[in-house]
């Protein structure tokens, strides 16, 4: 099974970016998971700068990642 690091590496930052774009609907999601996949930010931090809990900030990625994934 491939690790998200050899994922992210198969593809450039600008593709990422549309494909996040293309299928993650809500624009905050889209914020945190580039800020989050793309930017190596850590779930703490990302929590702080969107003003969100730690469990909501895991569960908006998460659910925004399989979003993506889904079309990946």
């Amino acid at each position: 099974m491939k690790k998200y690091g050899d994922i992210l590496n198969a593809k450039s930052r600008s593709e990422w970016v549309a494909l996040i774009n293309e299928w993650v609907h809500n624009e905050i999601d889209r914020q945190m998971l580039i800020r989050h996949l793309l930017d190596g930010i850590h779930l703490e931090p990302l929590a702080e700068e969107f003003d969100l809990s730690t469990v909501q900030t895991q569960k908006r990625v998460d659910l925004a990642k399989k979003q993506l994934f889904k079309h990946v």
